[in-house]
């Protein structure tokens, strides 16, 4: 059946998850891993991963780029600003504005990379005596060409801020964008988020089985996408949604409805409409840009790095808490 009404489009989800403008793209990362050895790493056999670059899967879980521990050493980043969703598990946090953060189940944090910035994310492995599972998503959301070089701006979200709209059935975690009455933190000062215009929204939305709710519509202009990524059974205006989907809607109301229970996340913003030239961590409006970005990335390293190692962890008994660059302790 082709798609109608309020739905546009249905496609698999692969990887990354493909998203509209004003957002870049969305990875999703869901490992399962084990116990935790001495150094916050697993406590289980590397052998056959290809470390520092491990994406394959093997056993449920990955490295990513990391050696010892899971997670991303220290990378930079300009023109763009990462929203991290932790909804299973821990990060660390560090970068090159001094702060640093351990952050995780329900955590957000909001990174406005601007004019450049260098920061890990590492995965500890706390517990020691069961498995540490993580569960995340990372959205890239773009920076108009007035606010690209910005200075880099760095906020938590912890979870008891997040507000959540509930219902029969239904639980929308509220990270960028009213719903209702019910409104969010404000996002970092230079975001197409805090733009009135932008109409960003960032939610994730939890059905019980047997649970029905209308997504509101939204403004005219803007593009939506649901992310249809765990359960089987959907349907989106009454149209029957595999499951691992991506679902393009217009602007106007769409019923949800499961049997089975599912959840998605939404991603909604006015798209900003100008060009986008992505290298890697780079985002600028011209390939002149991103020559100039890897000139300076090379001559200043944006700043440095001012920490012991590219992939530095917290001690095991850290509890969550964040350092700002001004040197600001905040706990959740």
């Amino acid at each position: 059946m082709l798609p109608m009404g309020p739905v546009l489009s249905i496609e698999p989800l692969g990887f990354p998850w493909q998203t509209p403008d004003p957002f870049l793209f969305c990875v999703y990362h869901d490992d399962t891993y084990p116990a935790g050895d001495e150094q916050l790493g697993p406590a289980a056999s590397l052998e056959g991963r290809d470390l520092g670059q491990d994406f394959a899967g093997k056993n449920g879980w990955r490295m990513y780029h990391g050696l010892r521990v899971p997670g991303f050493p220290q990378h930079p980043h300009r023109g763009f600003e990462t929203v991290t969703v932790v909804r299973r598990g821990l990060v660390d946090h560090s970068d090159s504005l001094g702060a640093t953060a351990r952050y995780g189940h329900g955590d957000v944090q909001w990174l406005t990379a601007g004019r450049g910035i260098l920061h890990a994310e590492m995965f500890p492995l706390v517990d020691r005596e069961r498995a540490n599972p993580l569960e995340l998503f990372q959205i890239w959301l773009n920076l108009p060409r007035a606010s690209k070089m910005v200075e880099p701006y760095f906020t938590m979200l912890w979870n008891d801020q997040v507000p959540r709209f509930e219902a029969p059935g239904v639980q929308v975690m509220v990270v960028a964008g009213s719903l209702g009455q019910v409104r969010p933190p404000p996002p970092p000062p230079h975001s197409w988020a805090s733009t009135p215009s932008g109409d960003v929204a960032i939610w994730t939305i939890k059905l019980a089985p047997g649970a029905h709710w209308t997504l509101p519509a939204a403004p005219e202009g803007v593009n939506r996408s649901l992310y249809f990524f765990r359960g089987d059974r959907l349907k989106a205006a009454g149209q029957p949604i595999p499951a691992s989907s991506r679902i393009q809607v217009s602007p106007a109301e769409v019923l949800l409805e499961t049997d089975s229970g599912a959840e998605l996340l939404v991603l909604q913003g006015r798209p900003i409409r100008e060009p986008v030239v992505q290298y890697g961590p780079f985002v600028m409006n011209s390939r002149q840009e991103i020559a100039d970005t890897f000139a300076e990335y090379q001559r200043t390293q944006f700043g440095g790095w001012p920490w012991k190692s590219d992939d530095p962890v917290h001690a095991r008994d850290q509890a969550r808490f964040a350092r700002h660059p001004d040197g600001r302790l905040d706990k959740p």
